[in-house]
């Protein structure tokens, strides 16, 4: 779906910023809601219930939310972990907000790091995360292959004193393809997948496999090819013992021979964005 031609104001890609900006609305919506004691099932229901009042009736994947060592992933070894539990946040204590909404057949994914009061760890990971969001966009216009771009931004979290915890997630995915969906009355989700979205990514994994590259953006010899054109959600996640922090968005990828328009990020106008450019301020 993504041609030579397009660019950041392309009316193809409306609809995926649109929605893109509503999960991170809700998001900052939500965040700002959070108290001492709130679970992360409570959490995660808050989002879905903003997002619904707000048109949202499918998903890519139901919402998830992570607080304290959870934002780490540690001892996550089976899937089931991903979901949300009983897990309450306390003062000073880090959390992850992930949603991936499909509004108007369009399909985000994103991921918001923030933390319940004073947290001087957890902000010099947030801040070291804007080196890994130069480095992925840089290697995607140079077409290295996702693998070495993904051994790439590992090395500078091992280089920044972190562990990656994307690894953590199946495959180990760094990032993976997201499209149109069709739309319907009533969409159903399984292990909290929406069906219509799997569909998708099955299918882009099969005509991908024919062709020899991989709608997910892993470690392995799969993922050996350059980027393929269309809209990816990435999300490196750093983690420090305990304490871990992400973002997630839309890198959008062409085939046009100019560079800035062979790749470039969806939206710059983000909470983690602007976070980075006002800390440049104050400095």
């Amino acid at each position: 779906m993504v041609s030579a031609v397009q660019d950041e104001n392309a009316p193809e890609l409306r609809g995926f910023r649109e929605v893109q900006r509503l999960a991170y609305a809700c998001a900052e919506a939500v965040a700002g809601q959070l108290r001492s004691g709130v679970t992360e099932r409570e959490a995660a229901r808050m989002q879905r219930v903003w997002l619904r009042e707000r048109g949202v009736q499918d998903w890519f994947h139901l919402p998830f939310a992570w607080f304290g060592d959870r934002t780490a992933f540690a001892g996550f070894k089976v899937p089931l972990q991903f979901f949300p539990t009983d897990r309450k946040l306390e003062p000073g204590m880090p959390f992850i907000l992930d949603m991936a909404p499909v509004y108007k057949g369009c399909t985000a994914d994103i991921g918001y790091s923030g933390c319940l009061g004073l947290n001087p760890l957890h902000d010099r990971l947030l801040a070291d995360l804007e080196a890994h969001r130069e480095l992925i966009l840089r290697q995607v216009r140079e077409r290295r292959s996702l693998r070495e771009i993904y051994e790439d931004v590992e090395r500078l979290m091992t280089a920044q004193g972190y562990a990656n915890r994307h690894r953590a997630y199946p495959f180990g995915v760094i990032a993976h393809k997201v499209d149109r969906v069709a739309e319907r009355r009533w969409s159903p989700h399984v292990f909290g997948f929406g069906t219509q979205s799997l569909k998708g990514l099955l299918s882009d994994a099969v005509h991908g496999h024919r062709d020899g590259w991989s709608p997910l953006w892993s470690p392995y010899r799969f993922s050996d090819h350059p980027p393929q054109p269309g809209l990816w959600a990435v999300e490196p996640h750093l983690g420090f013992r305990g304490t871990g922090a992400k973002f997630e968005e839309i890198l959008v990828v062409t085939d046009s021979k100019d560079p800035e328009q062979s790749a470039f990020w969806l939206d710059d106008d983000l909470p983690h964005v602007r976070r980075w450019a006002e800390e440049k301020v104050a400095a």
